[in-house]
């Protein structure tokens, strides 16, 4: 009877406990104007400086695939803490997690948020990708293709 009882006001203290009680959102990411439906759509997410670049997707936060339909994707990152983040996206179109290249430069589409171009003065970096998240947000990323 003593366990039961130390049980349930464990479970009632937890219960209250501030840190169980933090204040997540969801994060919807889109993309349009693939250059056609072939593969997935990786999105990887981002929350710490220095995160971004990340050719071998080794630093991000959450990752995940989706399907592309009409040569659209679309993903939802559920329960995410209200922080600063980055978002990543490649069109993998061979499906095999990784941004192959042609002499230097990626064959597959690639996109970054608050990006619209990428060039040699304009490199991503998770300064300039980075947003606050505090409340549940939709985000269009354009793809680049090289």
């Amino acid at each position: 009877m003593k366990k039961i009882i130390i049980l349930l006001i464990s479970v009632i203290f937890m219960s209250f406990n501030p840190l169980n009680n933090e204040e997540t959102y969801s994060l919807t990411i889109k993309v349009k104007n693939l250059r056609n439906s072939k593969g997935v759509v990786q999105f990887a997410i981002y929350n710490k400086d220095g995160s971004i670049p990340d050719e071998k997707y080794k630093k991000y936060y959450k990752k995940d695939i989706a399907l592309i339909t009409k040569d659209s994707s679309t993903i939802t990152f559920n329960n995410l803490p209200k922080g600063t983040y980055a978002i990543n996206i490649l069109h993998d179109e061979n499906k095999n997690g990784k941004i192959d290249k042609k002499f230097i430069l990626p064959k597959e589409g690639i996109g970054f948020s608050n990006y619209t171009s990428i060039g040699m003065r304009n490199r991503p970096k998770f300064s300039k990708a980075s947003f606050e998240l505090n409340e549940t947000t939709t985000k269009n990323i354009k793809i680049i293709y090289f």
